[in-house]
């Protein structure tokens, strides 16, 4: 977390930052992960580590939630540690910042593919580059198996 302080929204850098949502704890299941959310409004750091160690994440602006389409600020951004920390930022071109059901958890879009994507399961997920961010893969292959998963939000 310390890492990507500098990259957050100004508003938030100094702001004590708490576990909301981890799969040892609270089981792999989108719907848990949706139900340990935060306030409406209030940001959300996703933290993937996958099976083959590679950590990488997002961060939205808003609550990670269940929605009917994409939601989201320009301040939400993709991010990778392999092994150095890289950004993803979003470019302008389109707003599919962040969209979720039941079965499946988006973050950036276009061109039918994602930047990162989750199954309902969170046992699943892929990582493509996407017009919203202009992201590399943020996992060594496009598609991964999750090992741990977190969801910071603030205290």
């Amino acid at each position: 977390l310390p890492q990507l302080g500098p990259h957050l929204p100004p508003r938030l850098r100094q702001q004590p930052w708490h576990l909301q949502y981890h799969t040892g704890r609270d089981g792999f299941s989108l719907r848990s992960l949706y139900r340990c959310g935060g306030q409406p409004g209030s940001p959300a750091l996703l933290l993937i580590r996958d099976t083959e160690a590679q950590a990488f994440g997002a961060f939205s602006a808003t609550t990670i939630r269940c929605s009917w389409g994409f939601y989201g600020t320009g301040e939400t951004f993709l991010f990778s540690f392999s092994p150095e920390l890289k950004v993803f930022k979003w470019t302008g071109r389109n707003d599919f910042f962040v969209k979720g059901d039941v079965d499946l958890l988006m973050v950036g879009g276009g061109s039918g593919r994602f930047g990162l994507w989750l199954d309902g399961d969170l046992h699943h997920g892929g990582s493509q580059p996407c017009e919203t961010f202009d992201n590399e893969t943020l996992s060594a292959r496009e598609e991964f198996c999750v090992q741990d998963l977190e969801v910071w939000g603030l205290a």
